[in-house]
């Protein structure tokens, strides 16, 4: 269930107004096909970075040269395989800025991993192996399917920075220009369709450090800035404070009567989703709508303060009101009576189960810290990550984007995703095996 609480729990790392910020800790991802030199390059990113010990360097030593991948590479089946499996996070800092790095797996059957990391990402490094490209074809050359997939979901999951990265040029010689001139117009084009917004195409070497940390590449007919020197510029994703307030109850805290915290009422704590909230407000609880008034609002050291989307806070409402974890906590003015409208939602699906999604079956859903079930109405379209084009279909298989009509159970504060990376997303549970089966992005 890590998948789940990863992907729900969206770790916002904004400035409280919700405005974009470049002093904040960036999360970033690297993703991309398989081999493309992801876990080398974070490699390579800290250790000329000098955020590695000595100790930590020998380690990963093998025959006198340093096996870069080994930093993230940790489980002993990864190790085994040479291959990444599971997500892994790494810490380091410049002193221009504190990054938070996390390694996805580029494997199509480890797609759900990906967008766990992606999910709370603030900017996506999409390598891209100039070696494994025909780039001398006529015309457009083809990208790799996990390219171009990886790509997609990160879009999807609304990273707002994402860096093409062309590895391995330096394996090309003098072809190094041409290559990057061919496979920069592919990746510009296939951007173009998706309606990708991208930030630069970058040429690297990950392997020998070539533009990563230090220097351009004049190499291959580059003049821009390192990869580095670009993430220290990319702002984070910012705090949706211009929405409505929403709460979603992680825990129940009970206090006793004589507490002058919460003057002997209960406290419930979270994270803000969406807006703020300070004393007075009114607000409505979903799903029983009842109605109170905030008494108090705390921070996160359980100081008094008014708090803003994307930081944690407990409320103490004027009146004892059942409420428990699950439950939202809304604004009352933008608390609609008609929630029964939400019972029904049609949403993009990242499907990530080892079998296809078909319609009829019924899954578990978690919607903040809510847990309800999920019918599948319908099975709207499946994409074709190749042409982009959308298909009729009867089932969307494994590692495939597609769009669904979905029947809830109760009804849920819901908004599209694209205004709401939380109220807007659900993830689907295998109610046999327990496993996380999909993301669904509400429409």
């Amino acid at each position: 269930m890590t998948a789940t609480t990863s992907i729900a729990a969206h770790a916002h790392c904004a400035s409280a107004d919700g405005t974009n910020d470049t002093s904040s800790a960036l999360r970033f991802i690297t993703c991309g096909s398989v081999d493309d030199g992801k876990s080398t390059l974070i490699g390579r990113l800290l250790v000329d970075s000098r955020s590695v010990l000595q100790d930590q360097l020998a380690n990963v030593t093998r025959g006198g040269e340093a096996d870069l991948a080994l930093f993230t590479d940790g489980l002993s089946a990864e190790r085994e395989q040479g291959i990444t499996i599971d997500v892994a996070y790494r810490y380091f800092a410049t002193p221009a800025r504190k990054f938070i790095i996390g390694d996805a797996p580029g494997h199509e059957q480890y797609t759900r991993n990906m967008v766990t990391a992606a999910s709370s990402a603030h900017a996506a490094v999409v390598l891209v192996d100039a070696t494994k490209l025909k780039w001398k074809v006529e015309g457009l050359v083809e990208l790799l399917p996990q390219t171009r997939r990886h790509s997609l979901l990160v879009n999807l999951l609304r990273v707002p920075s994402i860096v093409f990265a062309v590895n391995k040029l330096d394996a090309l010689g003098i072809d190094a220009t041409a290559a990057f001139a061919k496979i920069g117009e592919a990746l510009r084009a296939f951007a173009d369709h998706a309606n990708l917004a991208v930030t630069a195409i970058i040429p690297i070497s990950a392997l020998k450090g070539h533009n990563v940390v230090a220097g351009t590449a004049p190499w291959c007919g580059y003049t821009g800035p390192s990869l580095l020197s670009l993430l220290e510029t990319l702002p984070v994703t910012p705090a949706e404070t211009g929405v409505p307030f929403a709460f979603p109850v992680q825990w129940v805290e009970k206090f006793h009567a004589s507490s002058d915290t919460s003057q002997g009422r209960r406290v419930f704590w979270g994270r803000v989703a969406t807006g703020s909230v300070k004393p007075g407000d009114t607000i409505s609880i979903l799903p029983s709508r009842q109605t109170a008034v905030v008494a108090q609002v705390l921070n996160h050291a359980r100081v008094a303060s008014n708090v803003a989307a994307g930081h944690g806070a407990g409320i103490v409402l004027d009146r004892e009101v059942d409420v428990s974890r699950g439950d939202w906590i809304l604004a009352s003015n933008d608390a609609p009576s008609h929630f029964d409208a939400t019972r029904e939602v049609s949403a993009t699906v990242c499907w990530m189960d080892d079998e296809a999604l078909v319609a009829g079956r019924v899954y578990l859903a978690l919607h903040g810290h809510r847990w309800i079930k999920a019918k599948i109405t319908r099975i709207v379209h499946s994409l074709d990550i190749n042409t982009l084009e959308e298909h009729d279909a009867m089932q969307i298989l494994p590692n495939a984007i597609g769009h669904v009509e979905v029947a809830l159970q109760e009804p849920i504060a819901a908004l599209p995703y694209v205004q709401s990376r939380v109220l807007g997303s659900l993830i689907l549970v295998d109610t046999a095996s327990q496993k996380t089966s999909g993301a669904l992005l509400l429409n």
